[in-house]
């Protein structure tokens, strides 16, 4: 299923990993108050990977979030649990944050992809 999600390359187009399934709500973040602790998965929080915590998706998955309002978008991989306030789909890293500019305004609308879906475990627990 991976290869998959890898985009292809030809030499008339472009092709990018489908979407398994999307979402729409607002995204946060979190950063140094969590830095260096643990994870609902078992892994040491990093502000500067390229992670994320959602709900119910399981551990592993990669998820394409993009601001609807920029345009931009960040793929993460989902190790954590949340967000834990209403109304919120995904809480992102403080680097996957600062990549489509959500550091700045904490919260914005976003569209979420699921281009693979986990197999519940984390190789680096």
């Amino acid at each position: 299923m991976l290869s998959s999600c890898i985009p292809y390359t030809s030499r008339t187009m472009d092709l990018e990993p489908k979407s398994l399934l999307s979402e729409v709500g607002y995204a946060s973040w979190y950063g140094p108050k969590f830095h260096g602790r643990k994870t609902a998965s078992g892994q040491v929080y990093d502000m500067y990977a390229m992670t994320a915590a959602h709900k119910t998706l399981p551990f592993g998955s990669i998820v394409r979030v993009t601001d609807l309002k920029t345009g931009q978008n960040v793929t993460v991989t989902i190790n954590d649990r949340g967000p834990f306030v209403e109304g919120r789909i995904i809480d992102l890293s403080y680097a996957a944050a600062q990549e489509i500019g959500l550091d700045s305004n904490g919260v914005a609308k976003v569209k979420l992809e699921v281009l693979r879906i986990g197999d519940g475990s984390i190789a680096s627990r």
